[in-house]
């Protein structure tokens, strides 16, 4: 009988305890191209918009021989780290709170100090994510 009661009191614990939902997870990656220097691989051009839901957390891999700067410049404050990824690493970050938010991410070394060839001038990238 107490075998039966500790089972009934567990099946109400699991159903009544929230499920964990696991966060969405949105990669990009930064591209060298030859006509501007750098895009964001999911959109080809150097700004991307994209709609997240809060909680989502956003990983974006420098896949450039290049190092990058990373500048909020709207939306709730982010945990952004040092400012500075350098190339083939990765840096992830959570939108916690709703809002509106823009990053600025602009190469620190010249396409010629690396080697590489571009046509007109090096860009600078944007990135626009709107949390819901």
């Amino acid at each position: 009988m107490n075998r039966l009661l500790v089972a009934a009191c567990a099946g109400i614990v699991l159903a009544v305890a929230p499920a964990a939902a696991a966060s969405p997870t949105v990669r990009l990656a930064i591209l060298h191209t030859v006509r501007g220097c750098h895009v964001w691989s999911t959109t080809g051009k150097a700004s991307a918009t994209m709609t997240v839901k809060r909680g989502a957390r956003v990983v974006i891999r420098a896949s450039c021989p290049m190092d990058f700067d990373f500048l909020q410049t709207a939306g709730p404050k982010l945990a952004l780290g040092d400012a500075r990824t350098h190339a083939g690493t990765m840096r992830t970050i959570v939108f916690a709170k709703r809002g509106l938010y823009k990053l600025v991410v602009t190469n620190v070394q010249t396409p010629e100090e690396q080697g590489l060839q571009t046509l007109g001038p090096t860009n600078t990238l944007t990135l626009t994510v709107r949390v819901t």
